[in-house]
């Protein structure tokens, strides 16, 4: 798994070797950060990666120019390799791990993030409330974005603080963006 581009262009990051985490494929992760770029503009942005593993989503966004990432992993041995990957590109300064379980870090947080990142596990059994819980929490800015890559027959709890932005499908595997509702004109 390497960083597709920015600073830190083809650094190779470290995961754990078995299936307890599941980072993002190439294509995935590509295709998340193509469409970010025509969205955002990364110079300052304060990222969220939640369930990090490896950290790649963060470590993304640092190598395109984000200011600050958060990663909040539960698993001390995706920790151990997340602090590695961090390491290797020499990011320390930008970056701030949690060893948290996720609903725990949003509850108490009073932190606003640009992008917030969600890998979650995929038998994660609240897996469809997550926008809604994301977003009640206050964690994503107003112009910011949530995004979950999540099974393809998973449907989301329907919320009324966010709409879904865009969805894209790769196989079995979907990412969704989530934003806040938006006002409508009359």
């Amino acid at each position: 798994m390497r960083v597709i581009a920015g600073k830190y262009k083809g650094r190779r990051l470290q995961t754990v070797a078995d299936l307890s985490v599941r980072p993002a494929t190439s294509r995935v992760k590509g295709s998340i950060f193509n469409i970010l770029q025509n969205r955002v503009e990364w110079t300052g942005m304060r990222v969220l990666d939640l369930f990090a593993g490896s950290g790649s989503l963060g470590i993304e966004a640092l190598s395109r120019g984000a200011q600050h990432v958060v990663f909040v992993e539960n698993s001390k041995r995706a920790t151990a390799y997340l602090e590695q990957n961090i390491s290797l590109v020499d990011a320390t300064a930008q970056c701030e791990i949690v060893f948290s379980d996720v609903f725990d870090f949003i509850s108490r947080t009073h932190t606003v993030f640009d992008i917030v990142f969600a890998d979650p596990p995929y038998k994660f059994e609240i897996l469809n409330r997550l926008p809604s819980l994301v977003f009640q929490s206050g964690v994503v800015s107003r112009d910011g974005y949530l995004i979950i890559e999540h099974p393809l027959e998973l449907i989301f709890e329907r919320g009324p603080m966010w709409q879904e932005a865009v969805v894209r499908k790769y196989g079995r595997t979907v990412v969704t963006f989530f934003e806040s509702q938006r006002e409508t004109q009359p």
